[in-house]
Formats: structure tokens, sequence, C-alpha cells
């Protein structure tokens, strides 16, 4: 399910990107079609190995593919392991985009995840996608499960620094 920037601007305000981020549940059986999909003649695509230690982490595993022609660039996050991903793969939105159906995380997962990477390393951009998200789809979203998991995950402070700006939720 597509994640990061390009799901809070599906959810929010547009700003330009430079890649796709994309949560998924593979096993390592799963694997084994990449190199089908994302061909070398066109792709940069670690090899099945690298692929397999991401998968086998027990959290934040992550690798990228490249489209060689464009340099398009996608970040897998294998994320099974995050306490809200089964919530979010089971919540996830269907959007069809040029005829094709794309799969979204919930706005709730995708603020999860900004809030972690604010904490890791800051980023206004991850403040303001979610600002963003909130103005624009906040209607929709479930605060009372954002809450909960802001205070489990330990968020709250990446959290109030994101809604400053807001007023109280």
């Amino acid at each position: 399910m597509v994640s990061g920037s390009i799901a809070s601007i599906q959810y929010g305000e547009p700003r330009a990107t430079l890649d796709v981020d994309v949560a998924l549940m593979v096993g390592r059986k799963g694997l084994a079609v990449f190199p089908q999909l994302f061909p070398d003649t066109d792709y940069y695509c670690p090899p099945i190995d690298v692929l397999e230690i991401e998968v086998g982490r027990p959290s934040r595993g992550h690798f990228n593919i490249i489209h060689s022609g464009s340099g398009l660039k996608a970040d897998f996050y294998p994320s099974t392991n995050h306490p809200y991903f089964s919530w979010a793969m089971k919540n996830r939105k269907r959007w069809v985009i040029r005829e094709q159906p794309v799969w979204f995380a919930p706005p709730e997962y995708v603020i999860l995840w900004k809030l972690e990477f604010f904490r890791e390393g800051g980023g206004e951009k991850h403040l303001r996608d979610i600002r963003g998200m909130v103005e624009v789809s906040g209607l929709e979203m479930d605060f009372d499960l954002l809450n909960q998991a802001v205070r489990e995950l330990g968020l709250e402070a990446a959290w109030a620094a994101s809604l400053e700006s807001q007023g109280p939720r």
C-alpha cells in the first residue's frame, strides 16, 4: 500500500516529492517475483539475499527499486512488525488512478510514520504533511485511534508539534 508523501498528498495538500513509499507485507517466498516485476534491464533491484535480509528484520526493514530510464525511485518498507500494520492493511483505501487500482495506507497510519520520521530526524516537511492531512481529511480520521497509537508509540511530542497551528483535537 502506498504510504509516505504520496499518501499524504492524496489525503492532504500537494507538494513535490522524489519517490514513492510502499508499505508491504511479503514473506521470503514472495520476494522471488521482484526480479520478474522489476527486470534488471529497466530497474535497479537489490539482489534476493539483500531483500531477504530486509524482510527478515524484526522492524524497520527497507529497500528501494530505481527505474533506470527515469531515475524514479520506490522505497519499500516491509512493516509487518509495526503495531498498527495489520490495522492499516485492513483499513487501506482503494483509489483508481489512470484506470488502475492503487491501495493507500489509511491517513492515521501515514501520520504515525510521519511522526516517527520526524522524531528520528526532524524535518518540517513531515509536520506540514500532517497538518495538511488533518486540515483536508480530518473529518474522516479516527482521532481516538490516532491518539491511542501516539501514546503507545511515545510520539506525543511530535504529535503536539504537528498540531500546534491546528488548535486542540
